[in-house]
């Protein structure tokens, strides 16, 4: 079984030549349309410059092949300081590139609310509706052509650069535990371990590490937080989430909604972590134990165990997402193991439409790994089924649904192990539920209400001390976590969390699996859903978030997500249960 990603796809000897041919069809591009008002009257020209407008984005989206390449190079070797060199040049390459095609969306974006109409109605554009509705809807943040131009050159030294700083010295860094030389993601994995002496060394390590680059992530967010506060000032956002869901094309009662409900459940995670606690024996668990398993569940899972769960249970699904799967391993897709410098963690990868969906994983033969395994490949099957169904343009997934497809494939698979199960074995798996869904909806409701605090402090105060963010970290994770869990030392675990650097995304997470358990329900129900989830999977951004959620039949209001944090809570009292009839506590 093949456990590292190929690079089958990619030709670096062609790079060269690649730049080139993207270059002459940019020009070309240009050279055709811009000046040219008449794809700004008549949708037949519009439908003819959309065309090539997206075969272009098919050929070189993200630098195409070569960008892809360099990408992936780093997520798996952060010590490769000729894939950054050779990215960090491309990179620069492509922002001139895009700056040459900026001129289309910001000249479609002035013309008038009749012809907006008008092609938004016209049947020769239904294609490229929402693309255009997109356009039109964030033409009030636009700027003129050199100002946009100026907005992509910076991103790099002002954002990019000063987030893969950190991830890669993270990346870098190992501990000895009990004589033996752990990588950093490693020292993630062993805070989980059911040997209570080997996650406290592991977190005393990884805090070290934290310490250690303290100062330069200090650095690091402050230079972030500056650049989104420019950015509002710059384009006129309203406030410091704006950005965010304008781009998400999700409203802010939306998340209002979303982050209300969440925070008036709060007592399900402060009660979920008290029982925890006693099961640990222990007044309070540390912050470093909010996933430690816990049950008498001591089965190891291989990767290949691992894969043939995953296998079992997309089968039993629906073949076509079991045909998907069964390529990604045989055409080797999949980074299975950890090493040095590999990125910590999981993650699923796509850019462009025509290269292949990769997946990076760091297998260590525990249970988490399996529905890791899961979570990871339900990315990878969505971005396969939008590859059969959508055109360049909308080969994406929409921020606020992102996270659907592998929470549903996740629970799936639970599920499965479940079947064969002892009561101990039970008690363990579903405490692991619980923890997974307080980790994405409580958990992830938590990290947005902080960096909401954490962008308005530096809105009314500047520069932020260290300390100051802690302080504000550890508030809003004591929020979610409640009296069971010690978060006395807390305050630098804001460093590795990289998804802050992202600003305001972390939403995606909560609302992703709250409407994630509402598909599984009604597909449980009635098997025939497969289609409805099936046509969700291949929509893209050929939709907006609210017309996918009307098709599928979701109200996502407050009430609806107050429903969903219900299922959780089922599973809870069913774990206290097995808690009392196993003599836990």
């Amino acid at each position: 079984m093949k456990t590292e990603i190929e690079f089958d796809w990619a030709n670096p000897e062609l790079f060269e030549s690649a730049r080139k041919e993207m270059s002459a069809t940019h020009d070309a591009f240009v050279s055709k349309w811009k000046g040219n008002s008449e794809y700004l009257e008549d949708p037949v020209k519009l439908k003819e410059a959309l065309d090539e407008y997206e075969n272009i984005s098919r050929k070189y989206s993200f630098g195409g092949a070569e960008g892809y390449y360099y990408y992936m190079k780093q997520e798996l070797d952060g010590t490769d300081l000729d894939a950054r060199a050779k990215f960090n040049s491309l990179y620069e390459f492509i922002l001139m590139e895009d700056n040459k095609l900026i001129f289309f969306a910001l000249s479609l974006g002035k013309i008038s609310k009749e012809k907006q109409k008008e092609f938004l109605e016209s049947s020769e554009l239904t294609d490229y509706r929402n693309f255009l509705k997109e356009i039109f809807v964030n033409s009030k943040y636009m700027l003129e052509e050199k100002e946009e131009m100026i907005m992509g050159l910076k991103s790099t030294p002002a954002h990019e650069m000063w987030e893969r700083m950190v991830t890669s010295l993270l990346s870098k860094e190992s501990a000895e535990i009990k004589g033996e030389k752990k990588t950093y993601p490693e020292l993630l994995s062993l805070m989980k371990d059911s040997d209570s002496e080997l996650r406290d060394l592991a977190k005393e390590a990884f805090e070290k590490i934290l310490e250690k680059y303290s100062d330069v992530a200090e650095n690091e967010i402050n230079a972030i937080l500056e650049n989104h506060k420019s950015n509002m000032i710059i384009r006129g956002y309203e406030e410091v989430d704006s950005s965010r869901l304008i781009s998400d094309s999700v409203s802010k009662d939306f998340v209002l909604a979303l982050l209300n409900a969440t925070t008036k459940r709060f007592d399900l995670s402060d009660r979920y972590y008290k029982l925890k606690a006693k099961v640990l024996g222990k007044d309070k668990i540390g912050y470093h134990e909010r996933a430690t398993q816990v049950g008498n569940f001591s089965r190891k899972y291989s990767y290949e165990d691992g894969v043939e769960t995953v296998r079992k249970v997309l089968g039993d699904i629906d073949p076509e997402f079991l045909g998907i799967f069964e390529k990604f391993v045989a055409d080797g897709r999949i980074d299975a193991y950890s090493r040095k410098g590999k990125r910590s963690g999981a993650a699923c990868y796509h850019t462009s439409i025509g290269l292949p969906t990769n997946i990076i994983l760091n297998h260590n033969g525990t249970l988490d790994d399996v529905t890791t395994i899961a979570h990871e490949v339900g990315h990878g099957i969505n971005n396969e089924m939008m590859r059969k169904a959508q055109h360049a343009l909308y080969f994406d997934t929409p921020v606020a649904t992102a996270e659907v497809a592998s929470t549903f494939f996740e629970d799936f698979v639970l599920e499965e192990v479940l079947k064969d199960c002892d009561d101990e074995e039970k008690f363990s798996i579903l405490m692991k539920k619980v923890d997974d869904d307080m980790s994405s909806i409580m958990r992830q409701v938590s990290a947005y209400n902080f960096e909401l605090e954490l962008h308005n402090t530096y809105q009314k105060e500047g520069y932020l001390s260290k300390e100051k963010i802690g302080k504000i970290f550890a508030k809003h994770m004591g929020a979610y976590l409640g009296e069971g869990v010690d978060i006395s030392t807390v305050d630098n675990w804001w460093i590795y969390w990289g998804h802050f650097r992202s600003c305001f995304y972390v939403y995606s997470y909560a609302s992703g699996l709250l409407i994630s358990k509402s598909m599984q329900k009604k597909f449980k129900e009635d098997s025939g859903f497969i289609e409805k989830i099936k046509e969700f999977l291949s929509s893209g951004t050929s939709l907006s978030p609210e017309e996918i959620f009307d098709k599928m039949g979701i109200k996502p209001n407050e009430e609806f997500f107050l429903n969903g944090i219900s299922e959780i809570e089922s599973s809870l009292v069913k774990a206290e249960e097995l808690a009392q009839k196993l003599g836990k506590i």
